[in-house]
């Protein structure tokens, strides 16, 4: 199988590391607080710090990876890419993801993960992640959440691929980044800018180019979204919602690592 390439996610940053104590996930009341005892672990367990540069291979499908990480800032994307070249892509990450976990659990990925803008990423060691189980089960049970969270939102994407219409999808998966964007402290509460292509909307929807780029203008005939050279603004992601038929689910706050 293929290893990480080199000067990507085996690299860590030498210069000025982010401090648990002033962790920008910290700093936002959607997530929860660690007890003393968590941090000082967290802090023990974390081996440094990744920047990434967009378009930046963070975790290659296939590889063998040391790491785990947990995004700090910036949005990412995890993806496969079939044989004949085509792109699906799965899911977002945003700050309080954890990516990589899958490789610790089967030894390898199954999915490759990319960095859609600047990120910057806390890196743990893998080996050590049984010890996170033994000293800390609350800790554990916060890691069993992050994962069975994702399989929640799969099985939102899952639906909306196998169910809903072209329009719904699009209005879904924008309310959902939205969302996700709002509660990390990506976006602000009024009009929230989304850095994705209408290939990275083609490629999650499973619709073509073509197909992608007039269903996204009924959306903007509508007054809900207004499309940029490379981003979208939301104007109104109420009015997505309600076009998707969907809701967020509601989390006022949760776990990371």
């Amino acid at each position: 199988m293929p290893e990480e390439r080199a000067g990507q996610s085996e690299r860590l940053k030498n210069g000025i590391h982010t401090a648990c104590l002033v962790c920008p996930i910290r700093l936002n009341d959607h997530f929860r607080e660690f007890s003393p005892g968590e941090l000082e672990f967290v802090r023990s367990f974390r081996k440094g710090e990744f920047h990434a540069d967009a378009g930046t291979t963070i975790l290659v499908e296939g590889s063998h990876s040391a790491h785990l990480y947990t995004v700090l800032t910036g949005w990412g994307f995890r993806y496969k890419i079939l044989e004949d070249g085509r792109r699906q892509i799965l899911n977002y990450v945003v700050p309080g993801d954890m990516i990589g976990l899958q490789g610790a659990v089967f030894d390898e990925m199954a999915h490759s993960v990319e960095a859609l803008t600047p990120m910057r990423l806390c890196v743990f060691e893998r080996d050590r992640l049984l010890s996170l189980f033994e000293k800390h089960p609350g800790l554990g049970y916060d890691l069993t959440w992050i994962a069975s969270r994702e399989e929640s939102m799969l099985d939102d994407h899952l639906i909306s691929i196998g169910r809903r219409t072209a329009l719904e999808r699009a209005a879904y998966l924008l309310a959902f980044l939205d969302d996700r964007g709002r509660v990390s402290g990506l976006t602000g509460e009024d009009k929230a800018y989304l850095p994705i292509t209408q290939a990275h909307v083609a490629d999650t929807l499973g619709l073509s180019i073509v197909h992608t780029n007039k269903t996204l203008k009924k959306l903007v005939s509508r007054g809900l979204i207004r499309w940029l050279d490379r981003g979208c603004e939301i104007l109104d992601n109420f009015g997505l919602q309600e076009a998707a038929n969907w809701k967020p689910d509601g989390i006022t706050r949760r776990p990371f690592i």
